[in-house]
């Protein structure tokens, strides 16, 4: 991938949701729910502040998160889908 954010955005990957229901029910892709989670691909340098100073991410690449479903841009590189997240988009960390 060569993608480079700029400021304080993330490249996510979305995590695919259940394909199956816990009543082993398989879900067709019209009925599946958007993704709220996704591993940090790629990530800015940050935000500056009003000195010009950089504010530390406090997402790195590799880290899980969970994001607001409806946020950010979605893109399409080859085959794979991504989406372009501000850091203040992401709602948590996923703790491994």
């Amino acid at each position: 991938m060569n993608l480079k954010p700029l400021g304080d955005r993330l490249v996510v990957k979305p995590l695919e949701g259940e394909e199956q229901t816990s009543s082993g029910i398989y879900l067709p892709e019209t009925a599946k729910e958007k993704p709220q989670q996704g591993e940090v691909i790629a990530a800015g340098p940050g935000a500056r502040d009003e000195d010009g100073n950089r504010i530390a991410m406090d997402v790195s690449v590799g880290d899980i998160v969970l994001y607001a479903r409806y946020s950010g841009a979605n893109i399409k590189l080859d085959t794979t889908e991504y989406l372009i997240l501000k850091e203040s988009d992401v709602l948590a960390l996923v703790a491994s």
